[in-house]
């Protein structure tokens, strides 16, 4: 395949966290090198990567020796600044691309964008002030929940608005930044799509998981979801659809709403995602190697299921109970090397292999 990497050349991956440290172990399966660039000390991808470099994202001489040591760029996380891009993106190629990242990274953005291409969100509209909340509310009812339009994630940067003695504690949540209120959604389930897209413009999509949340954090994710054929069609053509409009290279994950035969789409991540851990321990490839094959140009794999599982993540002291899990026969174990454990704090998961008979 064209412009492909060949064993031996270096993937660079912007953010040190769990899903570097994932994304870097599938690439030395494939005998790809990964060069980890992260602000913070002592990163959890650092400790399997090839090389690491230590420098805030503001280091024009660390980015560029960085981007000069690398084949191609990707990232696991969307809040890496513009700046810091621009001067990546001149040198080297960024995979999924600057499109996708802005995208994201702005609610208002990415809600209109879905719009724009002809899919379904839940109704919203912009807010900054007082004023535009009294606006916003009239327009998009309540309950609802008022949202940061940037660097929100696991529940925070959120505030549910129940009746309109709610709105000014949401808004004085937002410590005056700029929000999007989002009418809230009655649903079923909530299911997620992990699918990918070559540089060939094969698309590949993983089976739906469907989602349990805890606080706002991610809890299970099982698989199958427990959805008609109808709605899991639809679902890998609304991702289908995501990958496409954007010219995406990689990976992405897609979280909707199912009512009935109905899909709302929540939002996407254009990176690996938690609810995909899944596919380490059900499926013939991971998420994370496959971002991997886009990126660096290779065939990507049909990701055939091959069992039901459940995915867990061990969050905080959850990490306790890694010992007995270990002993579980079935479950698969993955922990992120991380040394503290804190509330909220993302420490591993575990994937439980299910009886499709007894586990329903």
């Amino acid at each position: 395949m064209t412009d492909a990497l060949n064993p031996g050349q270096t993937i660079g991956i912007l953010g040190g966290g769990q899903l570097g440290r994932m994304l870097a172990m599938a690439a030395a399966r494939l005998g790809l090198k990964v060069h980890i660039f992260e602000p913070g000390e002592n990163p959890p991808a650092g400790e399997v990567a090839h090389k690491t470099t230590t420098a805030p994202y503001e280091d024009e001489a660390a980015l560029t020796a960085f981007a000069d040591s690398v084949d191609v760029v990707t990232y696991e996380f969307e809040n890496v600044p513009a700046d810091a891009l621009d001067l990546i993106e001149a040198r080297v190629p960024i995979r999924p691309n600057r499109t996708a990242l802005a995208t994201s990274q702005d609610r208002l953005t990415e809600k209109t964008f879905l719009k724009d291409i002809g899919l379904d969100t839940a109704p919203f509209a912009t807010v900054s002030t007082e004023a535009e909340l009294a606006q916003a509310l009239a327009k998009v009812g309540m309950p609802s929940i008022l949202k940061t339009r940037r660097l929100g994630y696991d529940g925070k940067g959120q505030a549910r608005i129940n009746d309109r003695h709610d709105a000014p504690t949401a808004l004085a949540a937002m410590n005056g930044a700029d929000a999007i209120l989002e009418g809230f959604v009655n649903f079923d389930r909530e299911i997620s799509v992990i699918a990918a897209r070559g540089l060939d413009d094969t698309i590949a999509c993983f089976e739906p998981g469907e989602n349990v949340h805890t606080d706002g954090i991610l809890d299970t994710t099982r698989v199958p979801a427990d959805i008609s054929t109808a709605t899991r069609e639809r679902a890998f053509g609304i991702a289908g659809t995501i990958l496409t409009a954007l010219d995406y290279i990689g990976v992405i994950g897609v979280e909707m709403f199912v009512s009935g035969d109905e899909i709302v789409i929540n939002e996407f991540a254009p990176r690996v995602h938690n609810s995909g851990h899944w596919t380490e321990a059900g499926a013939v490839i991971d998420q994370f190697e496959q971002h991997i094959r886009a990126v660096a140009g290779w065939p990507l794999v049909d990701p055939v299921r091959h069992s039901d599982v459940e995915m867990t993540n061990l969050i905080g002291d959850d990490i306790n109970q890694a010992h007995a899990i270990a002993s579980e026969t079935g479950a698969r174990l993955h922990l992120y090397g991380k040394a503290e454990a804190r509330p909220g704090r993302k420490m591993g998961h575990v994937t439980r292999v299910l009886d499709p008979a007894t586990d329903r």
